[in-house]
């Protein structure tokens, strides 16, 4: 008879015993998940503290930044170096990936680059240095792209070098030029060398710094925004205020109101005033144009 009776009483307590366990294990998979959350928004507070906290001052010259992050930490970086004799040093970079892996990455090649920057003249020489910190220490499958520029104030000069990184994009009376300069991306190959290439911003020119977070999303057809629609955009906005806004825009028609963020995106403009005095003459900048 207590045999029986324990029977149907086991019967009964063990299908509630298996809603306590699955409530318990709901509970501490939400305590996981939040405390996941929490991390991930603490990542992503300081990662943003690595951003520039302010423009500097150049009288004359609009700076302007955009950071996009597809998740809530991403690979992409940007910097604004105040640098000797009043000159400005623009930093963009990439390292590949996404989330947490990338943004450790980005945080390791973006104090390289800050720090170095300071300490050499030529833009090549920081980028080879940056590559060999970087390529000792560097993930298996990673990289990074990476663009410095020193800008004289000035006179407008820009001299650049490129570590596989999206080209800049200069518009002005003239039409689109891309800014080119080659090189491997850092944390790749050692004993990399980087060239160097020169232009000059001229008054009431701009420059746009990219990543290819813009240049490769896709719409619902799998059609790529690409750089001869960016060079399309640039063109039909030669004065636009607000470049950045209008890029943006332009994106997210592209992609749709229902589409995810397939990369991160980073977007600098560096403006120079029309209302300055002569203009300098451009040297050194790549052979393609698009006429306005």
């Amino acid at each position: 008879m207590d045999r029986h009776l324990l029977a149907a009483l086991a019967s009964r307590v063990a299908p509630a015993l298996r809603i306590v366990q699955m409530v318990r294990q709901e509970r501490l998979s939400a305590l996981a998940d939040q405390r996941i959350g929490h991390e991930m928004r603490v990542a992503r507070l300081i990662q943003h503290t690595l951003l520039p906290k302010q423009t500097p001052q150049m009288p004359g010259w609009q700076i302007l930044g955009h950071y996009q992050p597809a998740r809530e930490v991403g690979g992409d970086f940007y910097d604004l170096i105040e640098l000797r004799n009043g000159r400005l040093g623009v930093v963009i970079g990439d390292a590949t990936g996404k989330g947490v892996p990338a943004a450790l990455v980005m945080a390791a090649a973006r104090g390289i680059v800050r720090a170095t920057a300071p300490l050499m003249v030529s833009p090549g020489a920081v980028l080879q240095r940056a590559n060999e910190f970087l390529l000792p220490t560097m993930p298996p499958g990673m990289f990074v792209t990476c663009l410095y520029a020193v800008v004289d104030p000035l006179d407008g000069s820009v001299v650049f070098a490129n570590a596989g990184h999206n080209l800049p994009c200069l518009t002005g009376e003239g039409g689109v030029f891309e800014m080119q300069a080659r090189g491997m991306p850092l944390g790749l190959m050692p004993d990399m060398e980087y060239e160097e290439n020169f232009a000059t911003i001229q008054p009431g020119e701009r420059v746009l710094f990219y990543s290819d977070g813009l240049v490769e999303a896709h719409n619902s057809a799998r059609e790529m925004f690409g750089v001869p629609r960016l060079i399309e955009i640039l063109q039909d906005l030669p004065s636009e205020p607000d470049l950045i806004n209008a890029l943006l825009s332009s994106w997210r028609r592209f992609r749709g109101a229902d589409s995810d963020q397939e990369d991160d995106m980073t977007l600098v403009v560096l403006q120079r005033s029309a209302s300055l005095s002569q203009p300098v003459h451009r040297v050194a900048l790549s052979s393609v144009a698009i006429p306005a």
